[in-house]
């Protein structure tokens, strides 16, 4: 996380309807000294405190948990590097804004029967962010489909003692000087990701925009 406290006083509970919202991020643990990485969907508990997911069982993080483990979530958001120019003030340098927050905890294995109600909680969340689609369910496959792809994987929940973010929206520069170089990254930028950015930096105050 960035040492700068401007980018560092997002609340608590800002830091994880974030991370809620985005439900994706990268796994690290470390195993036998050696730092292992995953990329995965998620999903944050109602009361923030833990998370669950899965993994194939061929992932080596999968196969060498079987006791509680360290481990930390990274979540990346909108990002964009930062021209000096678009400042429109004197000795600036090149910079890079971005929304990033880490989930750190304990993660652990979780009995096989739980997969079916997990896999269902988890497409039911990203399905609701596609409406008015109709929404997919597990009963669209056919049994010997859906079971097959049952024994690939492995559920899992990781406790989360400790949430920290970076917000690095510019709150270390005047108002108006954040702003213009917020005009700048919409304009220069392409899709969702970078309108979301300059949003943000307008109003850089831990709130997602609708």
């Amino acid at each position: 996380m960035h040492p700068n406290p401007s980018f560092r006083a997002v609340e608590t509970q800002e830091n994880i309807a974030f991370a809620r919202e985005r439900g994706f991020g990268t796994l690290a643990v470390s195993i036998s000294g050696e730092v292992m990485l995953s990329h995965i969907p998620f999903l944050i508990a109602e009361d923030g405190r833990s998370l669950e997911l899965h993994l194939v069982r061929s992932n080596p993080i999968a196969r060498a948990l079987g006791d509680p483990l360290k481990a930390t979530i990274a979540v990346s958001g909108a990002d964009s590097y930062i021209s000096p120019d678009w400042y429109g003030i004197e000795d600036q340098v090149p910079t890079w804004n971005y929304v990033a927050v880490h989930l750190k905890g304990e993660i652990e294995p979780l009995p096989q029967d739980a997969l079916p109600p997990l896999l269902g909680r988890l497409s039911a969340h990203f399905e609701q962010m596609l409406a008015p689609k109709p929404e997919w369910t597990q009963d669209k496959m056919s049994p010997e489909a859906l079971t097959k792809m049952m024994r690939m994987i492995q559920p899992f929940r990781m406790s989360i003692a400790d949430v920290q973010g970076t917000w690095k929206l510019g709150q270390n520069k005047p108002d108006d000087v954040r702003t213009q170089a917020a005009d700048f990254v919409a304009g220069y930028g392409l899709g969702n990701e970078t309108r979301l950015l300059a949003a943000l930096m307008h109003s850089p105050t831990g709130k997602m925009p609708s």
